[in-house]
């Protein structure tokens, strides 16, 4: 259950956050709709989800998937490319949360 909450968590982080761009400073209506809504479920699911998980490895791994899928997003919708220092960023944050994953007693596998 801590999966899904966590993964419905994810969704709505990335759902607005996708959604944030496109509000214009929230001056469109439904992009703005769209971000709130997003949040609002992201951190409604990921309070949840810190019944069963620590705040640190719910977090970590909420934002390092939310960055990734955000960027790829990013590239298909907005036409945003990321430059090599930027991928390699990337790959360092979720390297880091697989590290946390595997090898800490923090989590409860």
């Amino acid at each position: 259950m801590k999966w899904i909450l966590l993964i419905l968590a994810i969704v709505g982080e990335i759902i607005g956050t996708s959604a944030l761009k496109s509000t214009e400073g929230f001056s469109r209506l439904w992009p703005s709709v769209l971000a709130i809504l997003g949040y609002v479920a992201a951190f409604y699911f990921l309070s949840l989800t810190l019944k069963y998980l620590p705040v640190g490895i719910a977090y970590a791994l909420w934002s390092a998937i939310g960055i990734v899928l955000v960027a790829i997003i990013s590239y298909f919708l907005h036409g945003q490319r990321l430059d090599i220092p930027a991928i390699i960023g990337i790959i360092f944050i979720v390297v880091g949360v697989v590290i946390m994953n595997v090898f800490s007693n923090s989590i409860s596998h």
